[in-house]
């Protein structure tokens, strides 16, 4: 067993595991966060997409023990206050999702690609950092306008190729 103990969406928790006990299994079986889904189980799909100390971490691929200290962002505290944060604005107001379940990994890849990027971004940069993240619904077009627009409300310079 081991002991574990974080920050989750600003709120310390710790509790007591078992050692093979993945992040994405303690946030959804052990806090009750099941925003952050389990797609593949084997790290291609993207759907399990957390922020580990501000960085996208795919949650399937890290240890709850190994997060133990952490400040861990899931898609629930991600809004502040009963507001969307802007890059779930943008996912609806742009129609960025379709059935929905790999729109939490998205949302979470997306912010922190908009983070690192500084708002700075276009649309191959969106497509190339998506690779991870993979959506049967759609043909990506309107996630990437979504990642576009809310870069841009961000305080960035989003740019869309030419059609």
């Amino acid at each position: 067993m081991a002991k574990v103990e974080l920050t989750v969406n600003g709120r310390s928790v710790s509790a007591e595991v078992e050692d093979r006990t993945l992040l994405v299994q303690f946030l959804r079986e052990h806090l009750n966060l099941t925003g952050t889904h389990v797609g593949c189980d084997t790290s291609q799909c993207g759907a399990c997409v957390v922020h580990v100390d501000g960085k996208a971490v795919k949650s399937c691929t890290m240890l709850a023990a190994q997060a133990s200290g952490s400040e861990v962002t899931t898609i629930e505290g991600l809004s502040q206050g009963g507001e969307l944060h802007p890059v779930q604005a943008a996912f609806r107001e742009h129609h960025g999702l379709q059935c929905g379940f790999c729109t939490p990994g998205m949302i979470m890849a997306a912010t922190d690609m908009i983070n690192r990027h500084g708002g700075k971004l276009d649309e191959k940069t969106v497509r190339a950092e998506l690779e991870g993240n993979i959506c049967r619904c759609t043909g990506y077009h309107n996630i990437v306008k979504a990642i576009l627009a809310a870069a841009e409300q961000m305080g960035g310079s989003a740019k869309v190729a030419a059609e």
